[in-house]
């Protein structure tokens, strides 16, 4: 079957757009040729600096023919039905139709139409110039007199399609005064000249030749593999780094390695440092000695060019850059070195963090207080991690990561090294940052672990205070990923912390400084109107007075407002507290969901277990939540379930047709079935020590006891009628059946349990 060969050539395309770009072009149009009916066996899409291009294989050579019949309306319709008919249908005139009758309906016109197929290459003619026109690139520019919108300049157009049998044919078209053809061009200066090309293979056989490795992957293995090589030449290791990789491999079509130095004395500086000024200023790789297991004064770059000399002069071009960046980074170190950590804080009263959240000082001094508090929860020293969290962000104020924020935190940590600090204080500083991302590893030192979790949990209630939260897809203060950061931090350590308890304190810590701001808003405020008042009273005579009432009216009115303020602060505070602490431990809830989700968990069972009054220990809900689906994974769990929806349906309809609740102490002596009264006897003698179980957090004991309720709960159904026609016979069914509720909502709201 005929494949098709697509090439758009032009000007440097950006590195971080290239992946992106050719997932895109393979998508549009392989779903153009699908939706056209061309079925393709598969494609492929390359891209390099130069190039974006597309190979889809085993394409038919023209479009199926398509029979469609279509209902008109009933003979005798008016003249306008009928030409509306024929003008949707495509046909001449109504004789062209058929008529068909209906027992019902009558006779009505059918037009049975048949459409012949169009050749694959027609239609790829209408497809590709389309796509290229409205193209998702981020970015795109015009030039010359053309409307065209691409990344960068578009030279040529390469297509081509046909079997591998026979000479492909050029598909033709025309893009802004540009034609298609079957010419594409090598390296920008290893390569000269025109290049003819028939279909893939061919394509990328003459463009190695020309200098251009058109697959992405095979640049990247070149790559890696002839660093690692060169690293290996020198007794050296080389420092993957797959993000710059992937970036290197955008900027060059014919990849070689070469390697440079560096003086030695530039290795006082730390390796993070060294690594991240290379990386940023150059795209080049760092080497590792694997002797001492710090980095080596070389580094190993990528050109684009096979150089005459070897690559002399590329790397000593390369190598002047680096010495002059390195020599800013270490001018940077040293001036660091020369205060300390303690003695920055004083600038951070001059940083606002948030307009409505204060300083950053005033931040810190909350993270400080919170880390105190929660120290004895985490088995942490109380001093160290308030000293911890006073100092942690210190390091946001000095020279090198003024020049390099990816190493906050990191800088911190030699800072507080050489100043000679506790080790968890130095620890702290890098990890309270942690976890970044799903794929991050969560702090584990108890210092770390409550500075940590102090600052996700004081931003989290900060821009939850002010209503700055999460919409859709849009997190810019990245909330999600903090709450997700303290669900990992709690449970991949064993935390046992009340989120409850620690959400409220800070919330409220917050809430009194939002209350302080807006009081000193209304107060400016109203000395604004008191001054504008007295400007009014000095206005001549008549002026004066109707003006200065109305500008005293309006200072008192505010007076007025702020004292009332004032006095109710408190109140102001406490009214707001529990629905924000409320909305922080449901968003915990989802965040946890999808932790667990994704870890195989039921969303439903941890809705369930959430659902109980009080339960904001993640580490209990998640051990809950473990023993209540290994529970309903039993035959007792699933029947036991399937009896409580039951029940809890009945008692539904009925509490809703009575407008009453059946909650409520069972008579004994309406019990008149054995199965009423063995049920009653299994739940009096089940939920005490459910109880006794739960409160020793024994879930699995307390799912065995909640599973000797199935055979009575079976045994009920199938023999008493709930709805009996004796009144009060009725309520003490429907109350044996709140029972079954209570004793069951012990453990989890069953209610939100599905199946």
């Amino acid at each position: 079957m005929p494949d098709l060969l697509l090439e758009l050539f032009c000007e440097e395309i950006p590195a971080r757009m290239q992946a992106t770009a050719a997932d895109n072009l393979k998508k549009l149009v392989t779903d153009a040729l699908v939706e056209r009916g061309l079925i393709y066996e598969g494609a492929k899409a390359f891209v390099t600096p130069r190039r974006l291009a597309l190979a889809v294989h085993g394409l038919p050579a023209g479009q199926p023919d398509t029979h469609e019949e279509r209902k008109g309306p009933r003979v005798g319709a008016p003249e306008a039905a009928i030409q509306g008919f024929l003008k949707a249908a495509g046909l001449a005139s109504i004789d062209e139709a058929t008529i068909e009758s209906d027992p019902k309906k009558g006779e009505f016109y059918v037009a049975r139409i048949h459409k012949h197929g169009r050749p694959t290459p027609a239609v790829i003619a209408d497809i590709v110039p389309e796509i290229v026109r409205t193209f998702p690139w981020p970015k795109s520019m015009r030039w010359g007199s053309g409307t065209l919108r691409w990344v960068r300049p578009l030279q040529s157009i390469l297509c081509t399609f046909g079997p591998e049998t026979e000479e492909p044919e050029v598909v033709q078209f025309e893009i802004d005064g540009l034609k298609s053809g079957d010419l594409t061009r090598g390296h920008r200066f290893l390569s000269e000249g025109d290049i003819k090309v028939r279909r893939l293979d061919d394509w990328m056989v003459k463009l190695e030749a020309a200098h251009v490795v058109v697959d992405r992957e095979r640049r990247k293995d070149i790559i890696l593999n002839d660093a690692k090589d060169l690293a290996l030449a020198q007794g050296l290791e080389l420092v993957e780094d797959p993000g710059l990789l992937e970036e290197i491999a955008g900027l060059v079509e014919w990849p070689v390695v070469l390697m440079g130095e560096f003086e030695e004395a530039f290795l006082d500086i730390p390796d993070e440092v060294i690594r991240a000024t290379i990386r940023a200023n150059q795209k080049c790789f760092v080497l590792k000695d694997p002797r001492t297991g710090r980095l080596a004064n070389k580094f190993v770059l990528v050109s684009n060019l096979v150089a005459t000399d070897g690559g002399a002069a590329i790397v000593a071009g390369n190598g002047r850059v680096i010495r002059a960046r390195l020599s800013d980074a270490k001018f940077f170190w040293d001036t660091d070195r020369k205060a300390t950590l303690e003695s920055r804080l004083g600038k951070f009263e001059n940083i606002t963090f948030h307009e409505k959240l204060g300083s950053q000082a005033e931040r810190i001094g909350r993270i400080a207080k919170l880390a105190r508090e929660l120290a004895p929860v985490v088995g942490a020293d109380p001093d160290l991690a308030e000293k911890a969290a006073r100092l942690a962000k210190a390091d946001l104020l000095t020279e090198v990561v003024g020049e390099f924020p990816e190493v906050q935190g990191l800088m911190g940590k030699y800072y507080a090294r050489l100043e000679g600090l506790p080790e968890e204080i130095a620890a702290a500083s890098e990890e309270h940052y942690k976890p970044q991302g799903p794929s991050d590893r969560v702090p584990t030192a108890p210092v770390s672990v409550a500075v940590a979790l102090a600052d996700k949990i004081d931003t989290l209630v900060g821009f939850w205070a002010i209503d700055e939260k999460p919409t859709g897809s849009k997190d810019p203060y990245a909330l999600r990923r903090a709450a997700l950061g303290v669900v990992r931090i709690v449970l991949e350590n064993g935390v046992r912390l009340k989120l409850g308890v620690s959400t409220l304190s800070s919330t409220r810590v917050i809430l009194r400084l939002l209350a302080e701001r807006t009081l000193v808003e209304m107060r400016e405020n109203e000395a604004k109107l008191k001054s504008e008042f007295e400007v009014a009273r000095s206005l001549p005579f008549a002026m004066g007075i109707q003006r200065g009432a109305e500008a005293e009216g309006l200072w008192l009115y505010h007076q007025r407002l702020a004292d009332e303020f004032e006095s109710t602060r408190e109140s102001w505070v406490s009214e707001r507290e529990p629905k924000l602490v409320l909305e922080l431990l449901t968003f915990f809830a989802d965040r946890l969901k999808v932790h667990l989700r994704e870890q195989g968990a039921r969303h439903d069972l941890v809705d369930a277990v959430f659902a109980l009054e009080g339960q904001d220990d993640l580490l209990l809900i998640v051990r809950r939540v473990e023993a209540l689906g290994r529970f309903l994974g039993t035959d007792d769990g699933r029947n036991l379930l399937t009896g409580y929806k039951r029940a809890a349906n009945i008692l539904r309809i009925e509490e809703k047709k009575d407008g009453v609740s059946y909650t409520g102490s069972v008579d004994a002596a309406l019990l008149e079935a054995p199965e009423e009264r063995a049920l009653e006897e299994a739940i009096a003698a089940a939920t005490p020590r459910i109880d006794d179980a739960l409160a020793r957090e024994d879930f699995e004991g307390a799912m065995s006891l909640i599973a000797t309720l199935r055979a009575p709960v079976d045994a009920f159904f199938e023999k008493v009628t709930v709805n009996a026609p004796d009144a009060a016979l009725r309520a003490n069914r429907l109350r044996l059946l709140a029972d079954i509720r209570s004793a069951t909502r012990a453990i989890a709201d069953f209610d939100r349990i599905e199946g």
